[in-house]
Protein backbone atom coordinates (compact mmCIF):
# COMPACT_ATOMS: atom_id res chain seq x y z
CA UNK A 1 0.00 0.00 0.00
CA UNK A 2 1.97 3.08 -1.46
CA UNK A 3 1.77 5.79 1.52
CA UNK A 4 2.94 9.08 0.88
CA UNK A 5 4.18 10.15 4.31
CA UNK A 6 5.62 13.92 5.64
CA UNK A 7 8.29 12.51 7.64
CA UNK A 8 11.13 14.67 10.16
CA UNK A 9 14.15 14.27 7.52
CA UNK A 10 16.68 14.15 10.64
CA UNK A 11 14.61 11.79 12.57
CA UNK A 12 14.70 9.46 10.11
CA UNK A 13 18.96 10.00 8.81
CA UNK A 14 19.38 9.38 12.98
CA UNK A 15 17.69 6.49 12.98
CA UNK A 16 18.80 4.56 9.82
CA UNK A 17 22.76 5.46 10.66
CA UNK A 18 21.74 4.04 14.44
CA UNK A 19 20.11 1.47 13.73
CA UNK A 20 22.02 0.06 10.82
CA UNK A 21 19.25 0.51 8.09
CA UNK A 22 19.58 0.06 4.92
CA UNK A 23 17.01 2.36 3.63
CA UNK A 24 14.72 4.66 5.38
CA UNK A 25 11.37 2.37 4.49
CA UNK A 26 13.76 -0.43 6.64
CA UNK A 27 13.86 1.86 9.44
CA UNK A 28 10.57 3.26 9.19
CA UNK A 29 8.90 -0.32 9.36
CA UNK A 30 11.86 -1.46 12.27
CA UNK A 31 10.31 1.86 14.32
CA UNK A 32 6.68 0.70 13.64
CA UNK A 33 7.06 -3.01 14.48
CA UNK A 34 8.90 -1.56 18.02
CA UNK A 35 5.78 0.95 18.39
CA UNK A 36 3.54 -2.20 18.07
CA UNK A 37 5.02 -4.68 20.40
CA UNK A 38 5.38 -1.88 23.08
CA UNK A 39 1.36 -1.11 22.71
CA UNK A 40 0.77 -4.71 23.06
CA UNK A 41 2.95 -5.16 26.18
CA UNK A 42 1.05 -2.05 27.36
CA UNK A 43 -2.53 -3.97 26.68
CA UNK A 44 -0.46 -6.96 28.17
CA UNK A 45 -0.31 -4.68 31.39
CA UNK A 46 -3.76 -3.75 31.88
CA UNK A 47 -5.09 -7.38 32.02
CA UNK A 48 -2.59 -7.99 34.96
CA UNK A 49 -4.30 -8.34 38.07
CA UNK A 50 -7.95 -8.97 36.21
CA UNK A 51 -7.85 -13.04 36.25
CA UNK A 52 -9.19 -14.92 39.06
CA UNK A 53 -6.74 -16.42 41.38
CA UNK A 54 -7.78 -20.16 42.60
CA UNK A 55 -5.89 -20.98 45.64
CA UNK A 56 -6.73 -24.47 45.30
CA UNK A 57 -4.63 -24.92 42.27
CA UNK A 58 -1.62 -27.11 42.37
CA UNK A 59 0.91 -26.46 40.41
CA UNK A 60 2.98 -29.26 40.93
CA UNK A 61 0.25 -31.57 40.70
CA UNK A 62 -0.43 -30.07 37.38
CA UNK A 63 3.16 -30.65 36.50
CA UNK A 64 3.06 -34.47 36.74
CA UNK A 65 0.33 -34.67 34.68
Amino acid sequence: MPTNLNLNDDLIRRAVRLGGHRSKREAVNKALEAYVAHLQRLESLKALGTFDFDPDYDYKLARSA
